[in-house]
C-alpha cells in the first residue's frame, strides 16, 4: 500500500512549527506495513491543497493530510478537500454535538479564562466536513478529522492527529517489512557490501550515516524471507554491532 502524506501550514514552512506530525506518520505508516512514498508540506492555500490531493488520490493508494482544520480564518484543510471531490461542506449532528460537548467543558474547565476573553466560537464552522465524509470524532481536541475515499484528514495538533490516526490505523497496511543493522564502520566502507547486497536480493538497502559512531544499514523488502537473507548475507561481511 503506497501513502503520501500531505502536511499544511504556512507556521511549518516559516519554521515556526516543527513538522513532527510527518515523521511520526511516516513512522507509524511503516511499522504497519505501508510504504510511504510521498511526503509535501504546502501552506494554507485552498487551491494548492486541492489541486494536490486530486493528483495524489488518483496516483497512490491513500492520501493522509495533516493541518489546516479548524474554524479559524487559515483552517482551509475541509474545503480544500470538498473543492478537489466536487462536494460542498455539511454539518452532521453527531459532529456539532461532540464540538458543542468540548466547547461545555472547556467552559467548565476554565472559567477564568472563558471569563476575561470573549469567547464566541463558530460551532457549525468547526464542524462543517466534506459532504459524504466518514467523520472521525477528536477525542482530544475540537476539530473532527474525516474520511472521504481514500483521502484521510486529521488536525495538526500532533496529539489530536496521533489519535485520530489510531482510530484508522487498521485501515493502512501492506506486507513491506524492514531489518536495521548498526555498525561503527565508516559509511565508505561499506559501498562493496551495500552494491553486493543489492545485486543479489530483491531488497531496498539504504546506508545512514550517524553521529554517534553507529551508521545504519536498512533492509526493506516485501518478502520476509528475502529480507532476513539479505541480513544474514550483510553480518558475514559487516561488523554489526546490533540490530532491529
Amino acid at each position: 500500500m503506497e501513502v503520501a502524506i500531505l502536511t499544511v501550514g504556512d507556521e511549518v514552512l516559516a519554521g515556526d512549527t516543527e513538522n513532527t506530525n510527518a515523521t511520526w506518520l511516516a513512522g507509524r505508516l511503516t511499522d504497519v506495513g505501508a510504504t510511504v512514498a510521498r511526503i509535501l508540506t504546502v501552506p494554507d492555500d485552498r487551491e494548492l491543497i486541492a489541486d494536490t490531493v486530486r493528483e495524489w488520490a488518483d496516483a497512490f493508494d491513500a492520501v493522509v493530510v495533516t493541518g489546516g482544520l479548524g474554524g479559524t480564518h487559515d483552517d482551509v484543510t475541509a474545503d480544500a478537500i470538498a473543492d478537489a471531490f466536487g462536494r460542498g461542506l455539511v454539518v452532521e449532528d453527531a459532529v456539532r454535538e461532540d464540538v458543542i460537548r468540548t466547547v461545555a467543558a472547556y467552559r467548565d474547565a476554565n472559567p477564568e479564562t472563558v471569563e476575561a476573553h470573549d469567547l464566541d466560537l463558530d460551532v457549525d464552522a468547526w464542524a462543517a466536513l466534506p459532504e459524504g465524509c466518514r467523520a472521525l470524532i477528536n477525542p482530544e481536541g475540537l476539530c473532527p478529522g474525516c474520511v472521504l475515499d481514500d483521502v484521510y484528514a486529521f488536525p495538526g495538533v500532533p496529539a489530536e492527529m496521533r489519535a485520530l490516526f489510531e482510530q484508522v490505523a487498521g485501515e493502512f497496511g501492506g506486507d513491506v517489512v524492514s531489518t536495521t543493522l548498526y555498525t561503527p564502520q565508516p559509511e565508505a566502507s561499506l559501498l562493496d557490501a551495500v552494491a553486493g547486497v543489492r545485486e543479489r536480493f530483491d531488497v531496498t538497502v539504504g546506508s545512514y550515516p550517524a553521529t554517534d559512531d553507529r551508521n545504519r544499514l536498512k533492509l526493506t523488502g516485501s518478502d520476509p524471507d528475502a529480507v532476513a537473507e539479505a541480513a544474514a548475507w550483510l553480518r558475514e561481511r559487516v561488523e554489526v554491532v546490533a540490530e532491529e
